[in-house]
Order: structure tokens, then sequence, then C-alpha cells
């Protein structure tokens, strides 16, 4: 069975998404997601200010 992904504490900076999640393994990570059509980015991270970051400084390349 796999396991499900809840996400909590979502917020939005621009076009990017940001919840916080667990892993497989059970620890807290933050995932960053462009919400922009055809953009594809996403990433982890440990720390919510690292995906805050990320997201203030993110640029889609899709125009």
């Amino acid at each position: 069975m796999p396991a499900r992904d809840n996400f909590h504490s979502v917020m939005r900076i621009g076009p990017v998404q940001i919840g916080t999640h667990r892993d497989r393994t059970g620890h807290t990570k933050h995932a960053a997601v462009c919400t922009t059509d055809r953009c594809g980015w996403s990433a982890d991270y440990s720390s919510q200010t690292a995906a805050q970051l990320a997201a203030r400084t993110h640029r889609c390349r899709v125009r």
C-alpha cells in the first residue's frame, strides 16, 4: 500500500506553492512546486526557509 502524502501548511509565493509533508521515512519535508503551465519545476527542502527562498528566486522559463 503506498504511503499517503498529505500536505499541510500550504502557502503561495507568486506562482510557486509550498507545502509541508512527511516523506517515506517520516521526516518532515517542504515541497516547492511551480503551478505555471508547462514549467514543471519542483523541489524538496529540509527547511521551510529554504523552500521560501527558492520560491522567491524561481523564474519560469516558459513564456
